[in-house]
């Protein structure tokens, strides 16, 4: 990585930059730089002999007509009220580099920009609202900001112009840099999505309440409860990628046991960064006992003929929609007697719980139902005292069941979460609302309360469900799921 001339922090080279264009004091430098400075006829040779490079005639983004429709629906929930959604600020990973930049959930839904530090806001207008969106324009060229900081074109690349932004997202473009103080001087209800950008936030410190605020973001959770045709189609691709990805897996995990947990991770993290944005969420890579683990990321285990692998990981489109499917597959590609019992027991599971996915049915009838056979499974082999009414009443199948059978699905793998209980899990399902069904079954290394044979087993199956206006479509379909078809499936890979 290069050593940037460059003030420590990417807010003191815009302050300073604005102190040389005001004052023409020198630009400060990062401490332990190897450059003494930058002599007048450098920073003057560096201001000119550029190419105009400004982009004309842009098509609008896919979804601009779908955000379009979120903000007006945002404006007719809070009429006659000033709303502030920012994006978020780029986070430190350590001294001087950042983590990789994420926009907030609300903010790309109602936007489609993804860069950091944009906010959108909506002033209140006559008839509804006028919506801004507040960027950093590209890095300045006269004052040197572009070459000399750590965050200038030459640094990280070049930005899209205030014109061109408009031109993409269908929104009036201003100065971000500018807001602040606007917003110091607002005046009238006011309401900003929490969380994301601290100077924002101070700038509306006097005009914010944390319950009205609490409210906005409660509606922008449960307005992506239903999705639109736009994002079904985004969810299908990650699907898809992930469906792949899945492949790439099971090509490799002769390297798996030759190496780790870590080369799984790996080979599925390629085709998360070829097909699409990023991984979802930390890829769960978990062989033999650390199946049992549910949020097993540390991925550093060894990978052995036969144990079981279980894979939990999910393709993230350049739109921030997400994937998240599970597969529990024999790494040698055959599964042993027990495996197979324990894991056609959470494929019959998962079968009733995807059934129960209708349009008019209580969102938590899938858990229900899911939750029902591997109570029986339990109590037929002996392993609980019924009857499966008890069971299921005193929640004794928890012991090994462990988690909720699945979750709402979108721009966030656990998606819509702040929303109410009653628009939630205490809610009918309706068309277009995605959700994962994801029974499993664990049985801890030490646990003394079963068959030696069962410890260190951990199953579960998860596909991505649509709600449909007839029924349901599983859109991780082209997974196999049955015992007998995912052995066939990775036969077929490994030929």
């Amino acid at each position: 990585m290069s050593e940037a001339l460059i003030p420590e922090t990417p807010e003191a080279v815009l302050e300073d930059a604005a102190d040389q264009a005001d004052e023409e004091e020198p630009i400060k430098q990062r401490k332990n730089g190897l450059y003494p400075g930058v002599s007048d006829e450098l920073a003057e040779s560096m201001k000119s002999g550029w190419a105009d490079t400004e982009l004309h005639g842009l098509e609008p983004i896919a979804q601009a007509a779908h955000t379009a429709a979120r903000r007006a629906a945002l404006s007719a929930r809070f009429p006659g009220e000033r709303l502030v959604v920012p994006a978020g600020n780029l986070k430190t990973r350590s001294n001087d580099t950042e983590y990789p930049f994420r926009a907030s959930v609300e903010y790309a839904y109602l936007t489609g920009n993804l860069t950091e530090d944009g906010v959108l806001v909506l002033e209140p207008s006559a008839d509804g609202h006028r919506a801004t969106i507040y960027l950093l324009p590209r890095s300045d060229r006269e004052n040197g900001e572009f070459w000399l900081s750590g965050q200038g074109e030459l640094w990280v690349g070049r930005r899209h112009s205030l014109a061109e932004a408009e031109q993409l997202y269908g929104i009036p473009a201003s100065d971000v840099r500018e807001l602040p103080e606007k917003l110091r001087e607002a005046t009238g209800p006011v309401r900003v999505v929490r969380g994301y950008d601290a100077g924002i936030e101070a700038a509306l410190t006097d005009k914010v309440t944390a319950e009205r605020d609490t409210e906005l973001r409660v509606f922008l959770s449960e307005a992506r409860l239903v999705k639109d045709e736009f994002e079904a189609g985004e969810l299908q691709k990650a699907v898809d990628s992930t469906v792949r990805g899945f492949e790439d897996v099971v090509r490799v995990l002769d390297r798996a046991e030759a190496t780790s947990e870590r080369y799984i991770e790996g080979t599925f993290f390629l085709r998360a960064r070829v097909e699409g944005n990023d991984i979802g969420y930390g890829s769960i890579c978990a062989a033999g006992p650390h199946a049992c683990t549910l949020h097993w990321v540390r991925n550093d285990g060894p990978v052995r003929s036969g144990d079981l692998l279980l894979l939990d990981a999910g393709v993230e489109t350049h739109t921030l929609y997400t994937a998240d499917v599970t597969r529990t597959l024999p790494v040698n590609g055959t599964y042993s007697e027990i495996q197979k019992k324990i894991y056609d027991a959470v494929y019959e599971a998962q079968e009733a719980g995807i059934a129960a996915v209708q349009p008019g049915a209580k969102y938590r009838d899938f858990h229900d139902a899911a939750q029902r056979v591997l109570a029986e499974k339990l109590v037929e082999w002996g392993l609980v005292e019924g009857p499966v009414e008890r069971v299921l009443e005193l929640g004794l199948q928890r012991r090994w069941t462990l988690h909720g059978t699945g979750h709402m699905l979108g721009m966030d793998v656990h998606d819509c979460a702040v929303a109410r209980t009653e628009t939630y899990v205490d809610a009918t399902l309706e068309p277009g609302m995605c959700l994962t069904v994801e029974p499993g079954l664990y049985f801890q290394a030490d646990d003394l309360t079963v068959p030696e044979e069962y410890r260190g087993i951990g199953v579960r199956i998860e596909d991505d469900i649509l709600v449909t206006e007839d029924g349901n479509r599983n859109l991780s379909a082209g997974l196999p799921r049955r015992s007998d078809e995912v052995e066939a499936w990775m036969a077929a890979l490994t030929a």
